[in-house]
């Protein structure tokens, strides 16, 4: 195995490690009975909205690859679509990137239908460049509406996140005017990156922070409604715990998600703020993590038995 191959599961599983060590830490007083309490305090309609929240999450993630085909030219069936992101996202996000990467779902999937390896490739980047749009258009617009959010994890002067918001909205304001504009391709060696055209960024802008919005709601709904510090605060740490994750590669962002809110949400008793995480892994996770294994393998078994439907007349 070469080392650039076996860097990201050190990595994913020091974080692990680490921030369970956090995690250990933080909750270390507090009894599994405790937490179940809370768990089961949760209502019927917090539940709804959680369960509502997290499939228009995975909607939105599957507008992701719709989107990106539409960007490259290619027309793949919605259906098709929807459950190939769908055991995208739910495999990458449990095990994590650096185990089982999400673009072999994508490879097998797309190809059966046509698409080429710099296509897929393209489509693949194209979804990343657009979550972090999300991110980042969530992020500026946490920050405008409440700067001192930043505050809950570092001691900064006031001024520094309407800077940083302010930053992030001339970015994102000059990848639009370019694609309005038709800027010329960024040309990076043999690869050319186009400005989409303008209805699909505009997709993008409504489409990226609609998904974030959907999955931090997950955990909003579950939070008590005395103890709930309020949507903006719980997105703003969800994007700030999510994004932690992913870049740790820690498989489900193990202990990195719980050390993040236990630290954002201190104002908010621990075993409520468990109590939410463990009904987000339910919803966003663990669940959909059994239904993508069940989607591959349907998959591959009717890959298949076309192979072998296919060498039958031959061998004759």
């Amino acid at each position: 195995m070469k080392l650039k191959d076996a860097i990201w599961p050190v990595i994913g599983i020091g974080a692990v490690v680490f921030s369970c060590w956090l995690l250990f830490r933080e909750v270390r007083t507090i009894s599994l009975d405790q937490i179940w309490a809370s768990f089961t305090a949760i209502t019927g309609w917090q539940w709804a909205g959680s369960l509502a929240s997290a499939a228009l999450a995975y909607v939105m993630l599957a507008y992701y690859d719709r989107l990106a085909l539409r960007h490259i030219g290619r027309s793949v069936p919605f259906p098709f679509i929807a459950a190939t992101s769908f055991a995208t996202y739910a495999l990458s996000h449990n095990i994590g990137a650096s185990v089982f990467s999400g673009a072999v779902v994508r490879y097998r999937a797309y190809r059966s239908r046509g698409l080429s390896g710099s296509e897929i490739a393209l489509l693949i980047a194209f979804c990343s460049f657009t979550f972090g749009v999300g991110v980042l258009l969530v992020s500026a617009v946490s920050l405008l509406i409440q700067p001192d959010i930043i505050q809950r994890y570092f001691d900064i002067h006031s001024s520094v996140p309407l800077f940083i918001a302010g930053a992030i909205v001339v970015a994102i304001a000059f990848y639009v005017f370019g694609s309005f504009k038709g800027f010329q391709p960024l040309t990076i060696g043999k690869f050319h990156l186009h400005y989409p055209r303008r209805d699909v960024v505009i997709r993008q802008l409504i489409a990226a922070p609609l998904e974030i919005v959907a999955a931090a709601s997950i955990i909003y709904f579950a939070l008590p409604p005395e103890h709930n510090p309020g949507f903006v605060v719980v997105l703003a740490i969800f994007v700030v715990s999510f994004s932690l994750a992913l870049v740790s590669h820690a498989p489900g962002g193990l202990g990195v998600l719980e050390v993040t809110f236990l630290a954002g949400l201190s104002d908010v008793p621990e075993t409520n703020v468990l109590a939410a995480l463990l009904v987000f892994r339910i919803l966003y996770l663990l669940i959909p993590f059994a239904i993508a294994i069940v989607l591959v393998l349907l998959f591959e078994q009717s890959a298949l038995w076309r192979r072998k439907s296919a060498d039958g007349p031959s061998q004759s």
